[in-house]
C-alpha cells in the first residue's frame, strides 16, 4: 500500500529479458535504506518486489502483463522514474490510498504553465472515465494528484486536469512531461468498488446486458 508521495527520483539502470516479462534493475539509493528482499516499492505508480538490493539499488521482477499495461513496458536504461516505499503502518497518509496496481496509461495531451504552478491535461481511455471525478484523487506516475477538471461525459475523447505546483514539479518526473507522453494511471479504489458493486443486481447476479464498466480483473502489479 502507498500514498503517492514521491520520496526520490530513481533511474533504470539495467534491463534483461526474463522468460515473457523483463528483469528491472532501478538506482534509488533512498528507497534501499531500509529495504529488504520481498519489499515493496512502487516504481512510477507500478507496484514491484525487491528480488535483490545493494546500497545504490534493487532489482525487481516485471511479468508482461504489467508491462503490456503500463509506461515499464517502454523504458530504457537511464530512464528517470518515481520512487515510493510503502507505506508504514505509523505513518501519515499525505495524499491518497493507492495500490501500486495500474488500470492502465493515458496521454498528455497539453501542458499549461502558470505562475506558481502547471496544468496538464491527460487523455484517458473511456472505460476509466466514469472513475475521474472532479477533486477526486487520481495516481498518475504513482504521483497522489487531485483532479481540478474533467471532461463532460457526453465527450468521446475524456480527459482530466491536474494542477501540478512547484514541488510535485521537482520532486516527480511530471514536471518533465510533454504532449505525447504516456503516463501510469490508477483511479480511486473506492470508486473501482462502488461501480463493480452497481454492475450486479440486489441478489448478486448482472443485470440482462452483463455489467457495464471497466474490467474488474487484470490490473497490474
Amino acid at each position: 500500500m502507498f500514498t503517492g508521495i514521491i520520496e526520490e527520483i530513481g533511474r533504470i539502470t539495467l534491463i534483461e529479458s526474463s522468460g515473457d516479462g523483463v528483469r528491472l534493475t532501478v538506482a534509488a539509493p533512498l528507497a534501499v535504506s531500509d529495504a529488504g528482499h520481498g519489499d515493496s516499492i512502487a516504481v512510477s505508480g507500478v507496484c514491484l518486489t525487491v528480488v535483490a538490493q545493494d546500497a545504490h539499488g534493487f532489482t525487481a521482477d516485471v511479468m508482461r502483463q504489467t508491462l503490456d499495461m503500463s509506461t515499464l513496458g517502454g523504458v530504457a536504461a537511464g530512464t528517470p522514474v518515481n520512487i515510493e516505499r510503502a507505506m508504514a503502518a505509523h505513518g501519515r497518509l499525505g495524499g491518497h490510498i493507492v495500490q501500486g496496481h495500474i488500470d492502465g496509461t493515458g496521454t498528455v495531451t497539453e501542458v499549461r504553465p502558470g505562475a506558481q504552478w502547471q496544468v496538464v491535461r491527460v487523455a484517458l481511455p473511456a472505460a476509466l472515465a466514469p472513475l475521474v471525478v472532479d477533486k477526486g484523487s487520481i495516481a498518475v506516475d504513482g504521483v497522489s494528484l487531485t483532479v481540478s477538471a474533467v471532461s463532460d461525459a457526453a465527450e468521446t475523447a475524456p480527459w482530466f486536469e491536474v494542477s501540478l505546483i512547484p514541488e510535485t514539479l521537482t520532486a516527480t518526473t511530471l514536471g518533465d512531461r510533454q504532449p505525447g507522453d504516456a503516463v501510469n494511471l490508477e483511479t480511486d479504489i473506492l470508486a473501482r468498488h462502488v461501480q463493480r458493486m452497481l454492475a450486479f443486481g440486489p441478489d448478486g447476479t448482472p443485470p440482462a446486458g452483463g455489467p457495464a464498466g471497466i474490467p474488474t480483473e487484470g490490473g497490474s502489479r
